[in-house]
């Protein structure tokens, strides 16, 4: 009787065993994320790649993410459309390419004389920033979560050094979002390409200046070898958000618990990746100074002061923009950066100009 018991018991465990196997094949979730970057790219590949990466191993491969470069699937700036309709389960990219779908989207990414990559998160998490992104997204049918940041950018590369605002005037640059529309409104003729196409427009003289996020990116582009002259600081993009969104299905017939999981996936990649760039953008800036012969320049105070002018004159815009989700954004946005650009002239501001000096290292 008790062997008969037994057996019992052990075709049942087989059996089980057996319906387990389909079922757990069925819950393996297959996604692609299509990127704005090429293959290779330091800073926004790597972290496309960990983002998915970590989304894997986290769900114990129940979602597994392949990344696809530039032009493998989509172009570049075609990511967006491919997620909103369904060609790809995800992207990753930077908000600041889409304001031209809406100019809240913008305001999610960089904005002039902004956040820095602390105080982008900050309104993100306490200062209602998820929940007008949200709408942005909604409006196309995904789902998205900033995912990283790239920290301050540079001002440009130029061949000869640029003294008053009469040298930017007509002068071809490459820059996108908020960051054109502020060199537009000062006279430069500013031409928007992805990163991967700008040093091909350099050397070819299609544009006079350009930059692709700062010096680790743009030391492995190689942008040095065509202009020596390289302009500090980047107020065009104080900081600059990446992001990874979701085509809406798709999200929605996730789980909860693998919801959850690209959430953490994304918030964990702010910290890595804004640290990451960091270290790289100061290894690489020495690397360009002391072996390339690259000139730093301050940008000259007529040309901050006019580019601060034009930014504030953005702002004034988008509040009184028709589109109520452009001028909440731009609302919520000002509201909060003037808050925390108070405090750090304190605190961050106030202990970063107190740093004159360089630590003993032995």
């Amino acid at each position: 009787m008790q062997r008969r018991t037994f057996l019992r018991g052990s075709a049942l465990a087989a059996g089980g065993a057996a319906l387990a196997a389909p079922a757990l094949a069925q819950e393996r979730i297959e996604w692609d994320m299509v990127t704005s970057w090429p293959t290779g790219a330091p800073g926004v590949d790597d972290s496309a790649r960990r983002i998915a990466r970590t989304i894997s191993e986290l769900s114990g491969g129940r979602l597994n993410i392949t990344v696809h470069g530039a032009g493998e699937i989509v172009p570049a700036f075609g990511v967006f459309d491919a997620v909103s309709q369904g060609t790809a389960q995800i992207y990753h990219s930077v908000p600041s390419y889409w304001t031209s779908k809406n100019k809240a989207f913008g305001l999610f990414g960089s904005f002039p004389f902004g956040f820095t990559a602390p105080e982008h998160m900050g309104w993100m998490y306490h200062g209602g920033g998820q929940e007008l992104y949200d709408r942005a997204y909604g409006q196309f049918d995904m789902k998205g979560f900033i995912a990283g940041n790239s920290g301050p950018q540079w001002f440009g590369w130029f061949r000869e050094p640029i003294e008053t605002v009469d040298d930017l005037r007509g002068l071809r640059m490459r820059s996108n979002g908020f960051a054109g529309e502020m060199l537009r409104k000062v006279g430069a003729a500013v031409v928007s390409l992805p990163g991967g196409e700008v040093f091909q427009a350099l050397q070819t003289g299609t544009i006079d200046s350009g930059e692709f996020i700062g010096p680790w990116n743009d030391f492995a582009f190689g942008f040095h070898q065509v202009a020596k002259h390289y302009y500090y600081p980047g107020v065009g993009e104080p900081s600059s958000a990446e992001e990874i969104v979701c085509n809406r299905a798709a999200w929605d017939a996730l789980p909860d618990d693998l919801k959850l999981i690209v959430e953490t996936a994304a918030m964990a990649a702010s910290e890595f990746t804004t640290t990451n760039y960091d270290i790289n953008h100061a290894r690489a800036l020495k690397t360009l100074v002391n072996e390339h012969g690259v000139t730093l320049h301050k940008i000259p105070d007529e040309i901050n002061d006019a580019l601060g002018a034009a930014a504030n004159e953005i702002v004034k815009e988008l509040l009184a923009d028709s589109d109520p989700l452009v001028a909440d954004t731009m609302a919520s946005y000002a509201k909060f950066r003037n808050e925390t650009a108070e405090y750090a002239r304190y605190s961050y501001a106030g202990n970063m100009n107190a740093r004159t000096f360089d630590f003993a290292e032995s």
